[in-house]
């Protein structure tokens, strides 16, 4: 490694950490030196490991696991003995076969200890960023459900501005001979511009839809809704209309599929105001 580029990217991540030593480290060091392609490597290393310790949450050693190094330690006073010696002995006075056995020693420890560090990082960084997607996801969620109960709590104090107003007119609409048959009320408030309609009416043709139309006292019909019936089941809409229309009939039509934008069709229901 000593006059070519390091052969592991993870020499990269070990250095930052501390982990290289003995001659590794020191090859590691001489290239980089004279390297700036090396040395750009090393620099990111050096923010991935800072990112990490970052988005490592704070974590405090359980019971158990203080319990479990008191006793190791106990279990093993031997090993401890034979080990103080040579931590202890003066750099100066080891002999070089010492000073390389130390530092290989060293380095092999720092590398067993920190390597599991930095990799509890990553996990604890890819979860985080896991869970503020997951975070991100419900709270789209949570803000389009909230859009929908605003936009239904808003309908709701309509129909019931629209209910309670003395200004508001109910209207029935009743089945022409001959037509399908069927029968509604329409709820019109010319000041605020707000119709309701409610009704149950025989399906039309499937080439057909009703039409329902306000005729005012002057004017062209005006287009109050286009809807397909079914069987046995209500329809019901409300819809806003240009304010201050005032109507002397209400009337469904069956026009072609999808409606038209004057009355063409027969009156199927009518209601006189």
């Amino acid at each position: 490694m000593a006059n070519t580029h390091p052969t592991r990217e993870e020499d990269f991540d070990l250095y930052a950490l501390g982990a290289l030593g003995g001659d590794e480290k020191r090859e590691f060091e001489s290239h980089i030196a004279s390297c700036s392609a090396c040395t750009e490597k090393f620099a990111a290393a050096q923010g991935r490991i800072a990112l990490l310790a970052l988005a490592a949450p704070p974590a405090v050693p359980s019971a158990v696991v203080k319990q479990q190094l008191m006793r190791s330690i106990q279990e093993s006073p031997k090993k401890a003995i034979q080990v103080a010696p040579r931590i202890a002995k003066d750099p100066a006075r080891q002999t070089p076969g010492e000073k390389e056995r130390s530092q290989g020693f060293f380095g092999h420890w720092w590398a067993a200890v920190l390597a599991p560090v930095g990799i509890a990082f990553a996990i604890a960084t890819i979860f985080l960023w896991t869970q503020n997607r997951s975070l991100d996801k419900q709270l789209t969620a949570m803000r389009a459900s909230l859009d929908i109960q605003q936009h239904e709590l808003s309908d709701a104090r309509e129909v019931a501005d629209l209910m309670h107003s003395s200004d508001t007119m109910t209207v029935a609409l009743a089945s022409m001979p001959g037509m399908p048959k069927g029968s509604a009320h329409v709820m019109y408030n010319a000041k605020m511009g707000m119709l309701m309609y409610d009704g149950k009416i025989d399906p039309a043709p499937a080439d057909k839809s009703y039409q329902l139309w306000i005729v005012p006292m002057k004017g062209d019909p005006i287009s109050a809704g286009v809807f397909k019936a079914v069987q046995g089941e209500p329809n019901h809409w409300m819809m806003k209309l240009p304010e201050g229309v005032q109507p002397k009939v209400f009337a469904v039509t069956m026009e072609p599929a999808g409606g038209m934008p004057q009355p063409t069709g027969p009156k199927v229901l009518v209601g006189t105001v």
